[in-house]
């Protein structure tokens, strides 16, 4: 037997009210299955699993065409849920880009001009974005007389926003986009990488034979860290044979600078590290600071590590610490 319920008891098992079953009704979504004497609506349970399917779809965001279209089986739930979702998901970006507006405005004294422009910011797209930091470089590198591959390496330094970014990415986007846009900024770093490769010395630093010992001396430094983040002893001889390896980098590296190999200043330099020298250098060095400036933005918007000068110099403390404890035993330079 297919009991019938008074809409009154369909409104408590739906959680729809009565007004808006006797819309659905009036709109031809979901019809009662009958009328009692008195003229009041009744539905059966399919009715009432239509209406429960109605309200979870309303929920969700569809409308009545989209509603209508399920219920007479025109499409099917799947292609429904996947076209929300796709507008669910374009929602959730643009409410994040906003998110990022407003905290950057919260956090800072802004301009109507400056909301116009980080509002477009954030809703640039991949290809945009692309375009803006190739401009960018296009500029600062403009008659660097270096190697092509030095060049290419700092060209590839470049943000890659994720489809789902952070509030946190998303406003580092918004700084450096308007970092690389300010003409002071610009105009400074290109000076800087100038002034830098701008000298027979510089030119060989960026060549291709330095690069390599750069990364390979990069290498040897996350060695170290790993160890001191471990909590391998300073004096240990695992950190001594890294220092000393360090140190045979260190002047192998001034000896292909300089022509003048001197292990032992190049050892007595970095057994003499202090923390406070490379803080004063880089107080001092405005165009390394606007490279370091960048570069933590890249690594925050892209996920990466970040740089951490307090990090680096705990470091080499560590490796100038190994360093004073002398060889150790069977070392091979």
């Amino acid at each position: 037997m297919n009991e019938l319920y008074l809409i009154g008891d369909v409104a408590r098992r739906t959680g729809l009210s009565v007004s808006a079953i006797r819309f659905y009704a009036d709109e031809g979504i979901v019809t009662p299955a009958g009328l009692t004497e008195g003229g009041f609506r009744q539905y059966d349970v399919h009715a009432i699993a239509r209406l429960e399917l109605v309200r979870t779809l309303r929920d969700l965001g569809a409308g009545l065409d989209d509603i209508r279209r399920v219920l007479a089986a025109e499409t099917t739930l799947q292609d429904l849920a996947a076209t929300h979702l796709r507008l669910v998901e374009d929602r959730l970006r643009q409410f994040r880009a906003r998110r990022a507006v407003l905290r950057t405005i919260v956090r800072q004294h802004t301009t109507t001009e400056q909301v116009s422009l980080m509002h477009k910011l954030v809703s640039m797209s991949d290809d945009d974005r692309d375009r803006l930091l190739t401009e960018f470089w296009d500029f600062v590198t403009d008659g660097l007389d270096v190697h092509p591959g030095y060049v290419e390496r700092l060209r590839s330094r470049r943000p890659n926003l994720p489809e789902e970014p952070a509030a946190e990415q998303l406003e580092a986007w918004i700084e450096l986009a308007d970092l690389v846009r300010d003409e002071r900024f610009r105009t400074a770093l290109r000076d800087h990488l100038h002034r830098i490769f701008g000298t027979e010395q510089g030119k060989l630093m960026a060549s291709p034979e330095m690069m390599a010992r750069a990364e390979r001396h990069r290498q040897l430094f996350l060695e170290a860290q790993a160890a001191q983040q471990a909590g391998v002893a300073a004096d240990s001889p695992q950190a001594r044979d890294i220092a000393e390896r360090m140190a045979a980098r260190n002047a192998e590296f001034a000896a292909a600078m300089t022509g003048e190999p001197d292990a032992g200043k190049s050892r007595r330099a970095l057994a003499g590290f202090d923390r406070d020298k490379p803080a004063e250098v880089r107080a001092k060095m405005t165009g390394l600071n606007l490279i370091v400036r960048y570069g933590t933005l890249v690594a925050t918007i892209n996920g990466t590590p970040k740089p951490d000068p307090d990090k680096a110099a705990a470091v080499q403390e560590w490796l100038a610490a190994a360093l004073r404890q002398g060889p150790p035993d069977g070392h091979r330079s």
